[in-house]
């Protein structure tokens, strides 16, 4: 039996759809984020206690860059699953993987108790946490791509994606009050709480995502009664869509390097140069913000302009800011600061960042867009993202002197990315129903 869909005009259940995707979104980011902003405060003296400074500081970048690692299989896995049996029920899977695992981390006993399998399983839950995280977001974007109007799916498709912004506030406001508990009870209950809060989250998005219909494009051109291809999506991908998977490697690096490198290696990095915490933390607080207003205007541009020049205007922004952004850090002025961020995250990352979604997944035919989308963004996870705190602290050294370093790496990232724009196709207008042959 096919699974029935709204009509296509109905704007009431596009907002519905979108809000869905938005929370999960959220959830997704916020597992992730408030990770990472652990590792960088608090989990060298949790976890790796023995490791002591700077190499426990690498051991607990290191745990997050694992979680990276298990994001393509997530995309592989569940992207199959989706574009067989559908967005929605694959989605409520991936939901509760992904909350249920952040849950678990925090209620993980430390090193002092538990002794060495405490990293241990804090790197398993790690690994589930990214397995589920691999899946989320391509399915998530995609239920709102197939639902939105066709001249309208950049926009509604960019508002899911300022989910890493909604999490950030969370993140920060929760830790404001987290980091100003003695380090004792920092160290032993405060760093729990953020962990243990996703919960609130995790059952507002199941809620929500149980009403959900089926998009029309998969009810309508995957699994209306049509003929199952020989082959399944993940091999059709690697075999039909393997230059659009490398385009998306490409295209990831000017996103995904400014934004964990503002959001979570600045924090350890600040603090290596004098800088109070809380300073980076209400940069990051105003950056996410602003970053709603940015989000709506790019992706509203790109539905009129195209998603290419969008994204290479972004792309060539992170390049020109890579080196003054750490001259305006270097200066300790708040103002300052909160300047470089709002210029690499809200006017560079944001321009990139608001057309991810309509433009990786419309790179691949409905029956396997699914499965191209995730596991294109999470095999470029690895190497544009989940490595990014780690190989910035050991570039910028022990005393951060080195920064220059992590500045040409930023400036690497964004020129590989203005390439890839440049090698790919424009698919604004390309009809979402469309199968079989690859877009070229």
């Amino acid at each position: 039996m096919v699974a029935t869909s709204p009509p296509r005009t109905d704007l009431r259940y596009t907002w519905k759809v979108t809000a869905s995707s938005f929370l999960g979104n959220t959830l997704e980011y916020y597992d992730f984020l408030v990770y990472g902003t652990a590792a960088a405060v608090v989990f060298p003296k949790v976890f790796f206690p023995e490791a002591g400074g700077f190499v426990a500081t690498l051991s607990a970048f290191g745990t997050f860059a694992v979680g990276f690692l298990a994001r393509p299989l997530g995309g592989l896995f569940f992207g199959s699953r989706g574009d067989r049996h559908g967005r929605k029920s694959t989605l409520m899977v991936t939901l509760v993987l992904m909350g249920l695992s952040t849950i678990l981390i925090g209620l993980l006993p430390g090193y002092a108790t538990i002794g060495v399998w405490a990293p241990i399983l804090l790197v398993v839950l790690r690994l589930v946490q990214g397995f589920a995280v691999g899946g989320e977001w391509g399915g998530s974007m995609i239920i709102v791509l197939e639902s939105a109007p066709p001249h309208r799916r950049g926009f509604f498709s960019a508002w899911p994606n300022t989910g890493g912004f909604s999490a950030q506030i969370l993140i920060t406001g929760i830790f404001a009050w987290v980091f100003t508990l003695p380090d004792e009870q920092l160290l032993s209950w405060g760093w729990r709480i953020p962990f243990l809060l996703s919960a609130v989250v995790l059952v507002v998005t199941f809620w929500m995502r149980r009403s959900l219909h089926e998009t029309p494009v998969f009810t309508e051109s995957v699994a209306a009664g049509q003929e199952r291809p020989a082959h399944g999506p993940i091999r059709r991908i690697f075999a039909d869509d393997w230059r659009n998977l490398l385009l998306i490697v490409g295209l990831r690096f000017a996103e995904a390097l400014p934004y964990f490198l503002l959001t979570v290696f600045a924090l350890s990095y600040g603090a290596s140069i004098g800088i109070d915490k809380g300073q980076l933390n209400n940069a990051i607080l105003i950056a996410a913000v602003l970053a709603f207003v940015s989000h709506g205007a790019f992706a509203a541009l790109s539905d009129r302009i195209g998603r290419r020049p969008v994204y290479f205007f972004g792309a060539a922004v992170v390049f020109v800011m890579a080196f003054p952004f750490f001259a305006l850090l270097h200066s300790g002025s708040t103002v300052l600061i909160v300047l470089g961020y709002v210029l690499v995250l809200n006017v560079g990352h944001n321009a990139i960042n608001a057309i991810q979604p309509a433009f990786y997944a419309e790179l691949f035919p409905a029956e396997r867009r699914y499965t191209g989308a995730a596991a294109g963004r999470e095999i470029a996870s690895i190497f544009a993202g989940g490595l990014t705190p780690f190989i910035a602290t050991a570039l910028a050294g022990a005393d951060g002197a080195r920064w220059p370093l992590v500045a040409a790496y930023v400036m690497a990232g964004a020129l590989v990315t203005m390439f890839a724009v440049y090698k790919a196709p424009e698919s604004y207008r390309r009809d979402l129903s469309t199968t079989g042959e690859s877009v070229r």
